[in-house]
């Protein structure tokens, strides 16, 4: 097709509508930028529909991207700082049900760590927010397809690894690999440019800044996570 639109997902009614998960804005406290952006455009090249939800509540921490340092004293709300990325289109993650939607994506950042988890603290014993834990949970159960990027496999790990046991990636990252199996992944090393397809659970990951990479070399992977996706998606039409 002439327009860069994926064949099928048109076909017979409504686009399929996928969540992208958002955790702030900026990749050392909340979502990765670029990461979230390229997942909105690749899902939008698939033709695929896309809403923008965020958990409401104060971020675990705020940092001086310039200094990569924090911001004592300064306090920052994850929905509305979402929101940013999203141009001001965003729902309450608490709003959000899983039959409202037929996929899930999550950008990375250390947002996904600090804000729709705790894993930056607490590792394999962390937990996921209530409201995203029972989203994820909902979604896979209803055999709906799940896309992580970089550290948000992580969240996915410690939803579902225990009953599930997802193949995932964070890249080569030996640590952040062995928390992921402790918390009942099993994890596949891969490049930035790639992604790893768990066809059985229908989740897709990819490494993308998990590597310090070029935005091309992080498009690429994660322009293949879709792909997977969205090919989950047209066997589902």
């Amino acid at each position: 097709m002439g327009d860069g639109v994926a064949p099928g997902l048109h076909d017979g009614g409504m686009a399929p509508k996928v969540a992208v998960v958002l955790s702030g804005c900026g990749f050392l406290d909340g979502s990765e930028i670029h990461e979230a952006v390229l997942t909105l455009m690749h899902l939008q090249r698939h033709g695929l529909e896309t809403v923008c939800v965020a958990p409401s509540g104060p971020q675990a921490d705020v940092i001086d991207h310039r200094r990569r340092a924090p911001d004592t004293g300064a306090g920052r709300d994850i929905l509305t700082e979402s929101a940013r990325i999203a141009r001001g289109r965003i729902t309450d993650l608490a709003e959000l049900t899983a039959a409202a939607v037929d996929a899930v994506a999550l950008p990375g950042g250390f947002g996904a760590a600090k804000n729709l988890s705790d894993f930056a603290s607490q590792g394999a014993a962390g937990s996921v927010r209530p409201e995203l834990l029972r989203l994820l949970r909902e979604v896979h159960a209803a055999k709906k397809p799940i896309a992580a990027l970089c550290i948000a496999p992580a969240v996915v790990a410690l939803a579902l690894g225990r009953t599930a046991a997802p193949r995932l990636t964070i890249g080569r990252d030996a640590d952040t690999a062995a928390a992921l199996v402790a918390a009942g992944a099993r994890h596949v090393e891969c490049a930035v440019d790639d992604c790893v397809v768990d066809a059985d659970n229908r989740i897709v990951t990819t490494p993308a800044y998990m590597f310090d990479a070029r935005v091309d070399e992080v498009a690429t992977g994660i322009g293949k996570a879709i792909d997977a996706l969205a090919g989950m998606l047209r066997e589902a039409v």
